[in-house]
């Protein structure tokens, strides 16, 4: 009803037309009425303030004075009412002062309406900006506290660097000499004791892979993805980054409370919270000391609960205690603050301490830190208890040699720019039974493809040079619909992958995995594809 009245005054001469037609209305229920009512010009008032209302002071004037002068026409004289005061003129006088009382009350009415209307409509419109610019302003205040905490861990691996290359080299040098060992025996004829030096290169060689995995998945960039975690299980699994990070010069104590329970959070940002209180804890520690890491099981209660602003309940709690330098009164009050920090310029961003404690709250806990001057720091993270099956990772060592598969049948066709990898993935399948076709490129692939070769399973390389693992999974899907992909990669960020019904073996994996991953994927039918045909 407001809208439309709006919509009326934007047109003058409907509001005179209404002021005309709701008059002579009136009129007309007035004669029906006839002595009933002795008032005259009672039916014409809900004329005028409708006139007002859609029209403004024009159109109610107009329904007043032509109100007076119908009343004045067509109905009978007061004295026929039984009034004889006042008189006809006085009480038409009365009407028109009282009417321009009323067109003038009610026009104001209205035009505060319509301001109050436009000032909500403006208020909604700079609430909706607002709303705009505050979502704009979060999106861009997450987005630069994912940059922060990518960047807290580069800061960490630039501190593992040099520790992990003395580590690598430690382990290729158990590979290369168990090799080496190996060559000279079978030159010499010398058969005994062989499976000695294999298994030393093979336990080498899965050390570094553990210490890749690890690597590759701190440096990963992704969002908070809280799990089911066993604190005491992922420290144990940290051991060889803290002890890169920290050096050879301070001692590293592990107190961890056997039936530890669980928490729910995310693994991959408390790995890189811990690995960073370490670093830290190193710092403090110039001169050498002990580092101790600890956890415990603990139950707040309601005063406790309250001073660290948790609920009570049961927590699970992680320390990182270091025998340094300790932490002033002033600077311990600052430690939280972002871009704080003692440390040298370029030497630190000030923000590990912050985000610490940013990832704690979102994790419903809590950072509380101890420390005085030459006494060293404890920090101690609160984590709520929650009760579950703990992910764990999965093992990469497997039984060597593989159970040939008798019933092995199928072409596979392997692309890897790396001839090493190639050929020993196509001797372990070959020794299967499957037949073998090989590719240094995503081109040669496509040939082998184009020039009619019965492949029954794709594996490539996510990483080839001219056209990517994925564009050759494409290409070779849109020549034969049903040709089952088996990815490999080595990198850390794995790209959108164009199918559902693919696999991914993240390199480097034990080729005693292969086998059963291949006999599974060509006993699976895909998308489209007759089961009763394989």
């Amino acid at each position: 009803m407001y809208n439309l009245l709006l919509r009326l005054r934007e047109r003058a001469w409907a509001g005179y037309s209404i002021a005309i037609c709701t008059c002579l209305l009136a009129l007309a229920i007035r004669l029906a009425i006839g002595h009933l009512v002795s008032a005259p010009f009672f039916t014409f008032v809900p004329a005028i303030i409708l006139s007002t209302l859609a029209g403004g002071f024009g159109p109610g004037l107009l329904c007043s004075f032509l109100t007076a002068a119908l009343v004045a026409h067509f109905l009978p004289p007061l004295a026929s009412y039984g009034i004889h005061w006042p008189s006809q003129r006085m009480m038409t006088l009365l009407f028109l002062v009282a009417a321009g009382l009323i067109v003038t009350l009610t026009e104001l009415s209205m035009r505060a309406s319509i301001r109050f209307a436009r000032a909500t409509e403006q208020l909604h419109t700079a609430n909706e900006a607002l709303e705009a610019r505050i979502a704009a302003r979060t999106a861009e205040l997450m987005e630069t506290e994912q940059q922060l905490r990518q960047a807290r861990k580069m800061e960490a691996l630039g501190h593992l660097c040099g520790g992990i290359a003395h580590d690598f080299s430690n382990l290729l040098t158990g590979i290369t000499g168990s090799l080496d060992v190996l060559q000279l025996r079978l030159l010499e004829g010398r058969l005994d004791n062989l499976d000695r030096h294999i298994t030393a290169a093979r336990d080498a060689a899965s050390r570094a892979t553990r210490l890749t995995q690890r690597l590759l998945d701190f440096s990963r960039n992704h969002p908070l993805e809280p799990h089911v975690t066993d604190i005491n299980f992922l420290i144990t699994g940290m051991e060889e980054l803290i002890a890169q990070a920290i050096g050879p010069g301070v001692v590293r104590r592990l107190e961890l409370v056997p039936d530890m329970h669980t928490t729910l959070v995310d693994p991959n940002q408390l790995e890189h919270a811990l690995l960073n209180l370490c670093i830290n804890a190193s710092d403090a520690m110039p001169q050498g000391g002990t580092l101790t890491i600890a956890t415990e099981n603990v139950t707040l209660s309601t005063p406790h609960a309250t001073a660290l602003n948790l609920p009570p309940g049961d927590y699970v709690t992680l320390s990182v205690a270091d025998t340094g330098t300790g932490m002033t009164p002033d600077v311990l009050a600052r430690a939280f603050h972002p871009f704080f920090t003692t440390k040298p310029a370029g030497k630190g961003t000030g923000l590990g301490l912050s985000m610490l404690y940013g990832f704690a709250r979102q994790s419903g806990g809590h950072v509380d830190i101890h420390s005085n001057p030459g006494d060293g720091t404890t920090v101690t993270l609160y984590l709520p208890r929650h009760d579950g099956a703990a992910k764990t990772l999965p093992g990469t060592d497997s039984a060597w040699p593989p159970p040939r598969n008798c019933q092995a049948r199928g072409c596979i066709l392997i692309a890897d720019d790396e001839a090493s990898i190639r050929d020993l993935v196509a001797e372990v399948l070959r020794d299967q039974g499957y037949t073998v076709e090989q590719a240094a490129d995503a081109h040669s692939a496509l040939d082998l493809l184009l020039n009619g070769t019965p492949v029954n399973l794709l594996i490539t390389d996510l990483r080839l040079p001219g056209m990517s693992g994925q564009e050759l999974a494409a290409a070779a899907r849109a020549m034969r619909p049903c040709l089952r992909v088996l990815f490999m990669t080595g990198y850390a960020e794995r790209a959108a992958i164009p199918f559902q019904d693919t696999r991914i073996l993240a390199k480097p994996f034990s080729m005693a995995t292969l086998p059963p991953l291949v006999a599974e994927m060509l006993s699976t039918p895909v998308l489209g594809e007759n089961p009763a045909a394989l």
